[in-house]
């Protein structure tokens, strides 16, 4: 079992950054990719982003490509989203969720585990 836990949201204006965590604790006789998903008020949950176990795949949805970076620490069992010049549309719970395939589809995590997520808001 996996326990994941996002943190670094928060309130920032439009052409901002952030850096989100997602810290991963607990066993599994696996390793795991990590996935970061989002939802909006009023909307369905959407994938964003997904790194392999490696972390030598990563992939983006169109909506973030070339301003979201995916990345993790596998010392330190966390996985990032560095996320730079952030739009109101980006405006959501961030999730991060992990697979114990080790692999994405695409730019998509097929979850096994979820974290609680982690508020971001991009207001001016």
């Amino acid at each position: 079992q996996l326990q994941l836990v996002e943190s670094g949201g928060g309130l920032v204006h439009p052409g901002g950054s952030l850096r989100l965590s997602c810290a991963v604790s607990g066993f599994t006789s696996y390793g795991y990719s990590i996935g970061w998903f989002r939802q909006a008020p009023g909307k369905e949950r959407e994938a964003v982003s997904c790194i392999s176990e490696s972390g030598s795949h990563t992939d983006y949805a169109d909506s973030v490509k070339g301003r979201f970076t995916i990345s993790r620490d596998n010392t330190n069992n966390t996985g990032y989203l560095q996320m730079n010049n952030l739009k109101p549309e980006d405006t959501a719970i961030y999730y991060c969720a992990a697979d114990e395939s080790g692999y994405c589809s695409g730019y998509v995590v097929n979850a096994d585990y979820w974290g609680q997520g982690t508020q971001v808001t991009v207001s001016s």
